[in-house]
């Protein structure tokens, strides 16, 4: 038996419906002749007659009404298979995975899967906080579509400025210069450093060398702590000072002070993979640099 096409279902459904040929083939916007035709060949590979035909009229025969269903159900389908590939190229469905750095999930995780959901319900997302150099690998890798982070990074990759933001000297609450409202670096230059260690990333560790030789010094560091929340635990006990974000205050309130560094700023990045060409990341890119233009991202989320 022939398989009938998708048009002959569609012709048998409209004339099932008006049932004349007359209207159908009106509807239809085909010459009456045609759908008759196309109707007979439909019949023909059904091996059933569909439809009587007499001077009253056209009735469905009692096989056309029970292929009435299946015909719907078949058009159907295929109407939502094209209205799902019409979405995806919109970006309105398919699958998004976003990295966080683990030091900014705090502020922009939530209001960016936030914004996400409401624009593109549909869109199903995956989250992962993590570290600088897996977060860079897996975007290169293709297990991320987009990850938020800090430059500098490594070539390769197209990025978006989300946020910028103060840098702070981060000081035990009792110390010395814990009262003032901005600091030079240059007047931490005899202070103990508490600092992530080089390993942790390459290229932020370069840029803060490049700080530290503008201010004159090279800080001498007594600790190393990969995570921002031990950093703030250092500094807090004394063993020294730091410089972070001024995001990062949220992560702790007691025993340490943020005093903003002149001239100090630090910004946070959208990056992909170039060649992506995913509608729904591309939908999500602009939907982020919308949030980020309407929202201080810098807060907690």
């Amino acid at each position: 038996m022939t398989t009938p096409e998708l048009r002959h279902l569609r012709y048998f459904l409209v004339l099932a419906e008006e049932r004349s040929f007359t209207r159908a083939a009106s509807r239809l916007m085909i010459a009456q002749q045609s759908l008759s035709q196309q109707i007979s060949a439909l019949e023909r590979m059904l091996g059933a007659r569909l439809f009587d035909r007499d001077s009253r009229g056209t009735d469905l025969t009692d096989i056309g009404a029970l292929f009435v269903q299946e015909a719907r159900a078949v058009v159907d389908r295929a109407d939502e298979a094209v209205a799902v590939v019409s979405r995806a190229l919109r970006g309105e469905v398919g699958n998004l995975r976003l990295a966080f750095l683990t030091t900014v999930a705090n502020q922009l995780l939530p209001p960016v899967v936030r914004a996400v959901r409401r624009e593109l319900p549909d869109v199903h997302l995956a989250t992962e906080s993590t570290s600088i150099a897996p977060l860079v690998q897996g975007v290169f890798d293709g297990r991320q579509d987009v990850a938020f982070t800090r430059p500098p990074l490594v070539p390769g990759l197209e990025s978006r400025l989300l946020t910028t933001e103060p840098v702070c000297a981060v000081l035990p609450a009792d110390h010395p210069l814990a009262a003032r409202t901005e600091l030079e670096l240059s007047e931490l230059a005899a202070e103990p450093w508490v600092m992530t260690p080089r390993s942790s990333w390459a290229p932020w560790h370069r840029a803060y060398d490049e700080h530290f030789r503008e201010a004159g010094f090279t800080p001498n560091i007594i600790h190393e702590e990969a995570s921002v929340q031990g950093l703030l635990g250092l500094v807090a006990a004394g063993l020294g000072v730091t410089r972070l974000v001024s995001s990062s205050r949220s992560l702790r309130h007691t025993g340490v002070v943020f005093i903003p560094l002149k001239g100090a700023y630090a910004h946070t990045e959208m990056v992909w993979l170039p060649g992506n060409t995913s509608p729904a990341l591309h939908r999500l890119l602009d939907i982020v640099t919308d949030l980020a233009a309407t929202t201080d991202l810098t807060q907690g989320g």
